[in-house]
This record gives C-alpha cells, structure tokens and sequence, in this order.
C-alpha cells in the first residue's frame, strides 16, 4: 500500500558527468544559425564537426576559420582544412581551442582571492578522411585526441567521428547519421593532485610529510549519435531553401531535437533562422538567428557567416565563420 501511494523518484541524468565538454560547442556560424541541424549537410567543410561525411564531395581546398565569444567571457577558436585527391577521396584535419582567461584562486578561508591565478585550457586536434563512395553515399571518419587542462592538472584521450551521409538525388532528400566522440574515458593527474601525509600521526619522530599523489576516477567522454534529414528546394529561380531537421542523442544529457531554415539569394547572401534544443528537459538553448555572404576574389572564393544564439540566463552567444575555398 505504500509503494502505491509513494510519488515517483524523479529521473535521474547524467548532465556535467562527462569529460572534454568542450566538444560540444559547434563551431559553424552557418549551422549554428539553423538550429545546430547539420548531420545531413551534403557537402563542406564547415559541416565535418556534425557529421565527417560531409567532406566526402569537396572538390577543391578548403579552409575554415571560427572565432566564438563563448559564455562567461570563455574564448573558443577553430580552424578546418580539407584537401581532395581526386577519386581517392578528402583529407581534412581540425583545430579546437578553448581558454577561460585568468581566474583569481578562491578558497574557504579566503573567499576573495589568495592572490594567485589559474586558467582552464582545452585543445582538440583531429584527422579525418571522407570519400563518396557513389553519387548518392559518402561516408567519412575523424580521429581526435584531446587535452583538458586545469591550472597544473590535465586529462586526455582519443575519440572517433564516424559518419554517412545518403542522398537520394543531388536536389533531394538528404539523411545523415553520425556518431561523435566515441572513445574511452580519462583521468586527470598532475602536480595539483600531489600530496605531503604523515603515515602514522600517533608515532613521534617519524617522517611526517611524506610524497604521496591522489588518484581520481576516469570520467567517460562526451559521446553524441545524430540523425536527420535536409532538403534544398527552390521556391524561385533565384532563391534556394535549405531545410533540415536533426534528432540528438548524448549520453549526457536529455535527447532533443533541433531545426532551422536557411534561404540563400543567387548563392550571394542568406538569411537563418533555427531552433535548438526541442524537448530537452531544462533547457537553456533556444532561438537561433544569422546571415551570410558570399564572394570572389582573384584567387579565391569566400563567406563569411554570423549567427546569434539564445542561452537563456546564460546569455548570447556570438559565432563568426569565414571560410575560403581554392
């Protein structure tokens, strides 16, 4: 009779449970502004982050650069470079940087600083290759290894993208699917975590500050599955519509969906707009906005693509992508 009139135990999540959250901040201004939706971008450098497939049907050198004003004053860069050989396939390497600044040293006792300062700095290198193995499937794969360091102590590992991207005609229908950050876990270690004790304090006379090391445990990575769908469609001749939809999968967090809409004029300028985070429980990712322009050079093309994100009440975030094709 208890049991039946007891109220459910609230559900249990896993959220701030993994390590190398830095992972998960998109670095694409394009796909930002559409919701995050990129698993199922045909084609790109810029869409390798969402799903490594997308490298599969470039053509030509690519590179890209992303400065993002994270939150709380965090800094995050990234660069991607992608080289074709021919039928063979892409090659493409990625660069992921993130740094709090210097933060004053808070303890108990002395809640308003002790005088010294600390940083917290995360960098993510990766290797990927990609081929379109028919005019409708490509698949691709990314090799990373990261590195999460807090003031004299740091973690590291290595992870896998795996991703495929279908196509049932170039003008149709898009699906992708891709699986991020899979690999083991790690465990921080450093000369923050060493230690002086005293093996017997009741006997006198012995040594009392002997070397010893705390050993803490090995936290999982932050391992992401998407699925989606994307559809270009013309509603005029000068005007492209990119839609898409994606579902995400994290293990540590809630599942969610995401989407967005980008409408692009004569492949000269666009306009985005998406939503991030549907269903998500205690979500503080929301509306999406951004534009984008394209042009060309003596030597190059280019884009440059903004997006706006909404936070909540951890506030905006601002993304600028600039990408140049050779």
């Amino acid at each position: 009779m208890l049991l039946a009139i007891a109220p459910p135990a609230p559900a249990q999540t896993k959220t701030g449970t993994t390590l190398g959250q830095f992972l998960l901040i998109e670095p694409s201004a394009r796909f930002t502004a559409i919701g995050n939706a990129g698993v199922a971008a045909g084609e790109g450098i810029d869409g390798v982050y969402y799903n490594p497939a997308a490298a599969g049907r470039v053509s030509r050198l690519e590179f890209q650069l992303t400065h993002i004003n994270w939150l709380a004053g965090i800094r995050y860069d990234y660069v991607a470079a992608a080289i074709p050989f021919k039928t063979w396939g892409t090659a493409f390497a990625t660069v992921s940087s993130l740094n709090s600044g210097e933060i004053d040293v808070r303890t108990v006792s002395q809640p308003l600083g002790t005088g010294e300062r600390y940083s917290v700095s995360n960098v993510a290198l990766g290797l990927g290759f990609a081929r379109s193995i028919s005019e409708r499937f490509s698949a691709g794969i990314q090799v990373k290894y990261f590195q999460e360091t807090v003031w004299h102590s740091s973690a590291g590992t290595v992870t896998f993208d795996v991703g495929t991207v279908y196509r049932i005609r170039p003008d149709g229908l898009h699906i992708g699917s891709s699986i991020s950050n899979f690999g083991t876990g790690a465990r921080f270690s450093g000369r923050d975590l060493r230690i002086t004790y005293d093996d017997d304090p009741t006997r006198a006379g012995d040594n009392g500050a002997l070397p010893g090391e705390r050993f803490v445990q090995a936290y999982p990575v932050p391992v992401l599955f998407r699925v989606g769908v994307g559809l270009p469609w013309r509603p005029a001749p000068d005007w492209r519509v990119w839609t898409s939809v994606e579902a995400n999968h994290p293990n540590s967090n809630p599942e969610s969906m995401s989407g967005g809409v980008e409408a692009s004029f004569r492949d000269l300028f666009a306009i985005r707009a998406g939503y991030q985070g549907l269903f998500k429980v205690d979500s503080e990712e929301g509306l999406a906005l951004g534009t984008g322009i394209k042009g060309r050079l003596e030597a190059f093309d280019y884009r440059i693509d903004y997006a706006w994100a909404d936070y909540g009440r951890l506030g905006n975030v601002h993304r600028l992508t600039l990408a140049m094709q050779y």
